[in-house]
């Protein structure tokens, strides 16, 4: 299997499959607020977004602000299988250099070493601190279990993992530093 990590331009941004991503995540929360479509089937708390054209439209910040925010492509012998957005400051937490946003992987790639793969491929690109977070409910359990094990793996062991308020609401939190 050849997997590879890939830095994208505006221009690839249509391959994100961030619809896909939000349907994901739907299923970690349950019924309400913006992990429910709204009334155009759109997994996005406003009405204004009618189609998944405009849905795509909320992503263009990623490809706008290359100096600190960094769309990453998964691609899995020649096929998109995922993406992950790492951010830098000022969209970072106070003392963190480097944050995980989104990291997304589709389905059929699951469960083979692809996203540990791809996790600590983009960690070995950037020298810092880390933060990343996951929804900490029963429904996320295979979640938290990745991170728990790929953050572990890639530290050996030296992070730190907390729950806690975050700019998205109660999360489990991991941290490390790679330097």
């Amino acid at each position: 299997m050849n997997i590879e990590v890939k830095l994208t331009n505006k221009d690839e941004a249509y391959v994100i499959m961030y619809p896909l991503y939000l349907h994901d995540l739907s299923g970690h929360y349950g019924l309400g607020g913006e992990h429910t479509p709204n009334e155009h089937g759109i997994f996005e708390p406003s009405p204004d977004y009618i189609t998944l054209q405009d849905q795509y439209n909320v992503q263009n910040i990623w490809w706008e602000k290359p100096e600190c925010l960094y769309p990453f492509l998964m691609i899995v012998d020649s096929i998109p299988a995922g993406f992950a957005f790492i951010a830098t400051p000022p969209y970072c937490s106070q003392g963190t250099n480097f944050f995980v946003h989104d990291f997304f992987l589709m389905q059929p790639f699951r469960g083979v070493g692809v996203a540990e793969h791809v996790a600590s491929t983009i960690f070995g690109m950037f020298r810092g601190n880390w933060e990343l977070f996951t929804n900490p409910s029963e429904k996320n359990k295979i979640g938290q279990s990745f991170w728990r094990k790929t953050v572990d793996n890639y530290t050996k062991g030296n992070y730190r993992e907390m729950y806690g308020q975050t700019f998205d609401g109660y999360k489990l939190i991991f941290q490390f530093s790679n330097i």
